[in-house]
């Protein structure tokens, strides 16, 4: 039998492949950074939670390629697949540790540690690695055998043991949450979480209540859909009022149960969703890729700041909800500025001259050129935070104005102003995308050339999504220099730019919707996750080249993205659909 006819030779390459993911989560410091933090207090950690998961992905897919061999469709070769693919990952985890105890890798790799050794040893040294190879076997079984379950068992699985895992890295902003209310739910809270992860009894019960929750939702749920589509109007609105009416009690009562560090990362959310918004009408609507979209941010930003600040660089000292507009303005006259020089750039070349406008607007923010008027390298500070009510005179410099009202001085404070911004945004980007002008640039986005053959004005429509864009993201600038207090050239690197961009391809390019689950996913979480956020742009890499791999259209895709990237798919002919079982059913026998 040759070696690729052989589904244990598979399942051998399968575990040398996860066996060198191993070693390199072990050697870029992830495995023993992470064995910081409890997943289950006591019993596992999540350095060791990715180990399982590595053993456990390797023998899912030695058994899922098992069933590709005709000589190898039984349950005992799939279970026999994923023993190997598993033992194999630990051997050169195993491998690792020998070398280590005999070579000094520290001179090349500084995280192969006495420490790392001991994790992988499960603290028994030497003598560990037979623990350590069975382990690693027992799991890999384990994922051959979760390839074998029923599809209706399968998913509830997968779904209990993610849900598991999400509430144990969010433990400690959960358990605050649940602590801040009380009563029965304080006394479920010391049931669920621990000091450093969930506890096992927590962790067994909520997997065991997600499992249950999702098979009887995969049993029941087509049915729970069809009954509320049959429902009238009337009762179909009244539950609509009370979904938002629910939303809006827990969008106000969040950062008073979460408290500041949460309502600064919504904040942050909301900002880059802000952001977000504007870019996904010039990139997403009419197909137009800016990389210097943080210049408009900074723009916004130093408007609000000139106009605002009691100290040296302050204008006219005006209130926030008087310069929030005219940083608006500046940021739209902006945007036509730069489209103007633009409108015939193209592809690539335009990336390229967006970058480079980016790039011209920080190096002059912080020069010494117009460090008299901008601050240079030191900024402008002193920037006056919103007042609901009326603002004292100003006095003299250094000394802010007195608010006779409600300050809005902290991010629990700007938190309701980020988010109701963001959503009044996301409202009227809603609105433009329905309207004449949004289908407008839709199709300069498909052919630039046919679009302006049926009467599209492309100059005019260019500009239009250029300003707007750069208006959202001036709105977002503004509250950011009010978040801070002080804005710098500094603060306005390429990366915001590649950020937001980021965030509308794993939301959802061209989805409104799909850029703020963007802004949660790419800056919330990882903010929430401040002790490993040393590998943020690791994950970035990883969640990026899975996106699309497996899911290009986005996380929670517009249904014109949808179809353009599946349109394949759809396109097979009656024929060719009626076929593919029959061919199937010969390839089988």
């Amino acid at each position: 039998m040759k070696p690729k006819d052989n589904f244990l030779w598979m399942a051998a390459g399968i575990g040398l492949l996860m066996g060198g993911i191993g070693i390199y989560l072990c050697l870029v410091g992830m495995v023993e950074v992470f064995s910081k933090r409890d997943v289950i207090q006591d019993v596992v950690t999540l350095g060791m939670f990715l180990l399982i998961a590595n053993w456990a992905l390797a023998g899912y897919v030695a058994a899922l390629r098992a069933s590709s061999v005709p000589s190898a469709k039984r349950p005992v070769a799939n279970l026999l697949s994923g023993l190997v693919a598993g033992l194999v990952t630990s051997l050169i985890l195993a491998l690792l540790v020998i070398i280590g105890s005999k070579i000094n890798l520290r001179e090349v790799f500084i995280t192969a540690s006495p420490t790392l050794y001991n994790i992988l040893t499960f603290g028994r040294g030497i003598q560990g690695l037979w623990v350590l190879i069975g382990v690693g076997a027992l799991f890999g079984l384990a994922g051959a055998g979760l390839f074998l379950l029923p599809g209706r068992l399968r998913r509830p699985v997968m779904v209990g043991i993610l849900v598991t895992f999400f509430m144990a890295l969010f433990a400690g902003l959960f358990s605050v949450i649940m602590v801040n209310q009380g009563g029965v739910i304080l006394r479920s809270s010391e049931w669920l979480f621990g000091q450093t992860g969930l506890t096992l009894p927590g962790a067994l019960g909520l997997f065991s209540a997600t499992f249950l929750i999702t098979l009887l939702w995969s049993a029941r749920g087509t049915q729970v859909r069809a009954r509320y589509a049959d429902l009238p109007k009337r009762p179909k609105f009244a539950i609509l009022v009370a979904s938002f009416l629910a939303l809006v009690y827990v969008a106000l009562m969040l950062p008073q149960v979460s408290g500041p560090f949460v309502a600064q990362v919504i904040v942050l959310v909301a900002l880059y969703a802000l952001a977000g918004l504007g870019l996904n009408i010039t990139l997403g609507f009419a197909g137009l890729l800016d990389l210097g979209f943080v210049a408009f941010f900074a723009i916004g930003a130093y408007t609000v700041g000139l106009l605002t600040s009691y100290g040296q660089y302050g204008l006219v000292h005006i209130s926030f909800w008087v310069a929030a507009p005219i940083a608006v303005l500046v940021a739209f006259i902006a945007g036509a500025f730069l489209g103007l020089p633009v409108l015939g750039v193209r592809g690539d070349y335009l990336a390229i001259a967006t970058l480079g406008f980016g790039e011209i607007v920080r190096i002059l923010a912080g020069s010494d050129w117009l460090s008299p008027w901008l601050g240079g390298p030191q900024g402008i500070i002193g920037i006056q935070k919103p007042c609901l009510g009326w603002l004292g005179p100003f006095i003299k410099v250094d000394v802010p104005r007195v608010c006779h009202g409600f300050e809005l001085g902290g991010p629990v404070k700007i938190y309701y102003l980020a988010v109701v911004s963001a959503v009044l945004i996301a409202i009227i980007a809603w609105r433009l995308r329905d309207s004449r002008l949004g289908r407008s640039w839709m199709a300069i986005r498909e052919d630039e050339d046919v679009a302006e053959a049926l009467g599209v004005y492309l100059i005019q429509n260019k500009i239009l999504a250029y300003s707007l864009g750069a208006a959202f993201a001036g709105l977002g600038g503004a509250i950011f220099a009010v978040l801070i207090g002080s804005i710098f050239a500094s603060s306005m690197q390429l990366i915001v730019s590649i950020n937001v961009v980021a965030l509308i391809i794993v939301g959802g390019m061209g989805s409104i919707p799909g850029v703020i689950l963007g802004a949660i996913v790419l800056i919330g979480l990882p903010e929430l996750l401040r002790e490993v956020s040393e590998y943020r742009f690791l994950f970035y890499g990883v969640i990026l080249i899975a996106m699309m791999r497996f899911k290009p259209e986005g996380l929670w895709p517009s249904q014109t993205a949808k179809r353009e990237l599946h349109r394949e798919d759809d396109a097979a002919s009656p024929v060719e659909k009626a076929e593919a079982p029959v061919e199937t059913a010969e390839a089988e026998a």
